[in-house]
Formats: C-alpha cells, sequence, structure tokens
C-alpha cells in the first residue's frame, strides 16, 4: 500500500487538491474492479483539522495533522492562490516537514504555481522545474537557483515532480498513476477523466509578455522597440548602437535582464504576433510569415513549432474559429 499524503495549505487551490484525490481514490476503484486489490492509502494532510480556502468559500476537512504523518510515499503540493510571498510565509510550518519526508525516501510532487512551496524548501535547487508560463517571471525572481523549463507539462529529477499551468497537472496525475500501476491502468483513467495523456507541452497555451520588471533602462528602451517594429528586420548591432552600448555588454545585459537572448526575444514577439493573427484573421501562413518579417518559410515553421509547439496550420486550425467550424461542417 503506497501512502499518498495531499497538502492542503493555506491559499490552496481547492481543485488541486480535490483532483489528485480524486484521481488516486479513482483508481483503486480500477484495480478493485479487476480484481487487484487497491494500492493507494490517500489522506489530505494540513495544519489543522478545518482549512478554509477562497475566502471561506470552501472548507477543507483533512484526514490527518501534520504533525502526526510520520511517513508516507508520495507527497502532493497543490496550487497556491494570491500573493506568493504572503502564501510562502502562511505556509512556513510546511517547508520543514516535506525535506524530512523526502530525505527518508519519499517522492514530491507539484502542482502548477505549488512549485513556488516546493521551490521554497531547497529540494529544487540546481534541478528543472515546471510550473504555469504566467508565473516565469516572478518564480525566476525568487528562485534563480531553480531551472525553470518553459513549456514543460512534467518535469521528474530524482524523486521529485512539477507539472505545468492549471489543468496541465492532470498529466502528472496520469505520469504517477502508471509509474506506480501500469500502462493499461493509465490508459482507463485518462479515458475515464477525458484527459489526453502523454501531452508533453503547454506551449501552444503560452503568451509572450516580455520580461521589464527591471531597471535597466537602456534595454527596456530595445525591448519596446523590438516590440513595435517587429515586422522589419532588426539586428543586435543595431539595437545596440541605438542605446549606445557596445555589443557583448548589450547582448550581456539583455540575456541578464529578460532571461531571453537578443535573438530569441526578436523571435518569440514576432510568434507572439503571428500566434494573434492566425486566432483572428483570415490570412495564410505565407501572408502572417511576411507580415512578422520572416521570408523563409522552413525557418518560420521551424521557430513557429519550437516556440509553440505546433505548426502554423495546427495552431491555425485550434484556435481560429472559423477554421474549426469548417471543420465542423466538414464531418
Amino acid at each position: 500500500m503506497k501512502n499518498v499524503s495531499i497538502l492542503v495549505p493555506e491559499t490552496a487551490v481547492i481543485e488541486a487538491v480535490a483532483d489528485p484525490h480524486y484521481m488516486f481514490k479513482a483508481v483503486n476503484q480500477f484495480l478493485q474492479a479487476s480484481g487487484k486489490a487497491p494500492l493507494f492509502r490517500v489522506q489530505l494532510v494540513g495544519l489543522s483539522k478545518e482549512i478554509k480556502l477562497e475566502n471561506s468559500l470552501f472548507s477543507v476537512h483533512t484526514d490527518a495533522l501534520l504533525k502526526d504523518v510520520r511517513k508516507t510515499d508520495l507527497v502532493f503540493i497543490p496550487a497556491l492562490s494570491g500573493d506568493m510571498k504572503t502564501a510562502l510565509q502562511l505556509n512556513e510550518a510546511f517547508v520543514p516537514w516535506i525535506v524530512d519526508q523526502y530525505n527518508n525516501g519519499a517522492e514530491i510532487a507539484s502542482l502548477c504555481i505549488g512549485a513556488f512551496l516546493l521551490a521554497n524548501t531547497g529540494l529544487l535547487n540546481g534541478k528543472k522545474c515546471s510550473s504555469h508560463w504566467n508565473s516565469a517571471i516572478e518564480f525566476r525572481t525568487m528562485f534563480p537557483e531553480v531551472e525553470l523549463v518553459d513549456g514543460a507539462i512534467i518535469t521528474e529529477e530524482q524523486g521529485i515532480y512539477s507539472s505545468g499551468g492549471a489543468n496541465s497537472y492532470w498529466n502528472l496525475l496520469l505520469y504517477l498513476v502508471e509509474k506506480y500501476t501500469d500502462r493499461d491502468t493509465a490508459i482507463l483513467a485518462s479515458k475515464f477523466f477525458a484527459v489526453d495523456i502523454d501531452r508533453d507541452s503547454q506551449s501552444s497555451f503560452m503568451l509572450f509578455q516580455g520580461q521589464k520588471d527591471h531597471d535597466d533602462l537602456e534595454i527596456i528602451k530595445a525591448q519596446e522597440f523590438i516590440e513595435a517594429f517587429y515586422s522589419e528586420r532588426i539586428t543586435v548591432d543595431r539595437l545596440a548602437d541605438m542605446v549606445a552600448v557596445g555589443r557583448r555588454s548589450f547582448e550581456r545585459r539583455f540575456k541578464k535582464a529578460t532571461n531571453n537572448t537578443v535573438v530569441e526575444y526578436i523571435q518569440r514577439v514576432k510568434i507572439e504576433a503571428a500566434k494573434r493573427s492566425f486566432e483572428s484573421s483570415h490570412k495564410n501562413i505565407n501572408e502572417v510569415m511576411f507580415d512578422v518579417g520572416y521570408t523563409d518559410t522552413k525557418a518560420f515553421r521551424t521557430i513557429f513549432k519550437k516556440i509553440t509547439g505546433c505548426t502554423p496550420i495546427e495552431y491555425r486550425n485550434k484556435y481560429h474559429k472559423p477554421a474549426a467550424q469548417d471543420r465542423r461542417e466538414r464531418s
């Protein structure tokens, strides 16, 4: 029997508490239905017997208090809500317990921006991690020792797991179900919960919002120029000359301030503009490509797929309403 401890921190997102509980309870039922013994002992664990969430809209009644759980096998850290610094202060008592459990052999899994609480333990230092794409800037600022992987659905390193944003954590739940049971059970769970198994990227959902939360005025000026004139041919030398900074110093400062190289930043701004065009206009692939400043079809497709996880036509068909309507009418 595997002990699964789902933490219920202050400011937890209720769905990120309830969903893993539902998943592993359901897997026990699947196993019993196939003549096998249930595998998971699932407990909600908190600092008190009752935790009120979302301005007291919900009350969660825990199965065990943190101080009474001496040994567990798998710990889930759910997503948190509100201001992250405040949330971490409210839940500081979980930190030593999580570290002790990991050191005693438990595996630890964070769901969405539960990664902030996991990172606060120090266990992620020097390791890879995933979280919600919208929290990336804040996460990197607070935890520079952690390697945040943009767009990843799941990361796994030395018994520590993390998931991408929002509903992406369902893929981590399925991943762990398969690890602890087998592929057939994971597929059954994916069908029962209507979750696309093996989805490995949240890139197509990401919005690029250039990192401007810094005080390097020359770099901000360069960023604003890129975002205003992305359809033009912009070079590193042109930007460096514009802000009167030597090229090597400019590249170093740009990377430090934005967490992107200059070329990466230009590419991401162009692709973000292309995405918006695919979503809202009737333009074809080549028209959009030229609009955002690309002339090489192969290069555009390659960079678009690298950043979004899908081809331009796949993205257009997925998010452009008339295109989706046409597919329904043909079917």
